[in-house]
């Protein structure tokens, strides 16, 4: 597997509410479940696929969107925080590699969980 991790690690800092502006990105019969904010964006978990944007520069005007399709999703594993642990984490193992979801003392990781679940097995 490609060693697609330094990459492909973000962190959730909370849920919010689903940006009006992803339904230009979502194909048929897709909908969007849940969103989290990240650093300076917002992830969005459809019931297909995560959509994570990535504002680049100083004005954050270029915008790279990663797209992890459900499907792709080989095997996957939850960590809750401890009471030292400031972040949950969930690891997903993709056919590019894995990647890794740090996810804040404020986020859910059993809702996420269920969500992810109930899209990939």
């Amino acid at each position: 597997m490609a060693n697609v991790d330094a990459i492909m690690e973000w962190t959730f800092y909370e849920e919010v509410d689903v940006p009006r502006d992803v339904q230009a990105i979502l194909i048929e019969g897709e909908e969007p479940q849940v969103a989290y904010r990240t650093v300076r964006d917002v992830a969005v978990v459809t019931n297909k696929r995560f959509i994570i944007a990535d504002k680049q520069g100083i004005t954050g005007k270029k915008v790279e969107i990663y797209t992890i399709p459900f499907k792709s999703i080989d095997m996957y594993s939850t960590e809750n925080a401890g009471r030292l642990d400031y972040n949950a984490e969930i690891q997903f193992w993709t056919r590019t590699g894995k990647f890794k979801l740090n996810l804040n003392k404020k986020v859910d990781i059993r809702k996420l969980d269920r969500i992810i679940a109930s899209h990939i097995l």
